[in-house]
């Protein structure tokens, strides 16, 4: 039994042995697979915000300012998860110059619009309707899924493609992959240049302040594979 016992751990001690060689030798390289599309959607991070001597009163603005927002949005066939309060905030604010404190009180409320061809005439209503701060936008795909798997093929095809590179010089060629895992992902937005904040209303409605162009989704891989001698 005692025999039998030490056989089953020296093979053990073989099989984890191999398995450790197996996973330390090989090629390691990392792949990376890029897909540009259009986005199609857009996503509003507006602030309201009133600022004066009352709590109370301050209060009262911005919430008459909130709800003409939120009622203009629904009227423009906006629904409401796509409208979304992410803080309230009233706050207390000491001036050091003549050391008196004001009251500010501020809204965030973030609007997804799933048309982008709206936003120009989307964005005059809100400046219609008292909104006055934006703190910028985000572009987004509603089949970002879908282009992430593409994405992901590319970059194992690019691993492959760079293993093959490195090992040809040395006369040698890649096997079969023993591991893989997936590395950084990123969803690079276009560049766009904010609205700015303009008295009238109609004068903003005459800007183009968005260029959408292309959504940059990358995703890296990490792959082994094994090498072969010729």
């Amino acid at each position: 039994m005692k025999k039998l016992i030490l056989l089953i751990a020296v093979v053990t001690g073989f099989g984890m042995q191999a398995q450790t060689e197996n996973n330390n030798t090989g090629i390691h390289v990392t792949g990376e697979g890029v897909v540009k599309v259009a986005p199609d959607k857009v996503t509003i991070k507006s602030q309201i915000e009133h600022e004066g001597q009352s709590a109370t009163s301050v209060k009262s603005q911005n919430d008459e300012v909130v709800d003409k927002v939120i009622k203009y949005l629904k009227s423009e066939g906006i629904a409401e998860k796509n409208i979304n309060t992410n803080y309230i905030n009233l706050n207390k604010r000491y001036n050091y110059n003549d050391k008196t404190y004001t009251y500010v009180a501020n809204q965030a409320i973030s609007i997804t619009l799933e048309d982008i061809s709206k936003y120009e005439s989307i964005m005059k209503g809100l400046l219609e309707n008292g909104l006055n701060g934006i703190n910028g936008i985000e572009f987004e795909s509603s089949e970002i899924d879908k282009h992430k798997a593409e994405a992901r093929r590319k970059a194992v095809l690019n691993a492959k493609e760079k293993a093959e590179a490195l090992a040809e010089p040395l006369g040698q060629t890649v096997g079969k992959a023993f591991k893989i895992s997936e590395g950084s992902s990123n969803n690079n937005q276009p560049v766009y240049r904010a609205m700015e904040m303009k008295a009238s209303s109609d004068q903003a409605s005459n800007q183009e302040t968005i260029a959408p162009g292309e959504m940059e989704i990358s995703i890296e891989v990490n792959v082994a594979f094994q090498l072969l001698m010729e």
